[in-house]
């Protein structure tokens, strides 16, 4: 499962992330997303836990956790670079996904 994290300060590593969700089960692998102009944080990151259960786990235990003065919003992150909508179609819904400009 894909994890996201928000609210990190500027100064939180990869290693620290890794770390921090470790303590849950297995991390297949944790990053910063990195200003790509000025190569400081922007407060975010992702971290994959291949077990579901054990990154459910660390979702409930570290959303709106406080970390160095800052609260954390923790979620199952939606894939990267794609956003879903919905169209109806029919007596149905179409999931339709629509790539983001970066």
């Amino acid at each position: 499962m894909n994890i996201s994290i928000s609210n990190l300060t500027l100064e939180y590593s990869n290693q620290e992330l890794e770390k921090l969700f470790s303590k849950f089960g297995e991390v297949s692998s944790a990053e910063i997303s990195m200003d790509g102009f000025t190569d400081q944080s922007r407060g975010f990151g992702f971290v994959e836990m291949p077990n579901d259960d054990e990154a459910r786990a660390a979702i409930a235990a570290l959303n709106s956790t406080e970390l160095n003065g800052k609260t954390l919003k923790v979620e199952e992150a939606e894939p990267k670079d794609i956003r879903k909508g919905s169209y109806k179609v029919g007596n149905g819904a179409l999931n339709v996904y629509r790539f983001r400009k970066n």
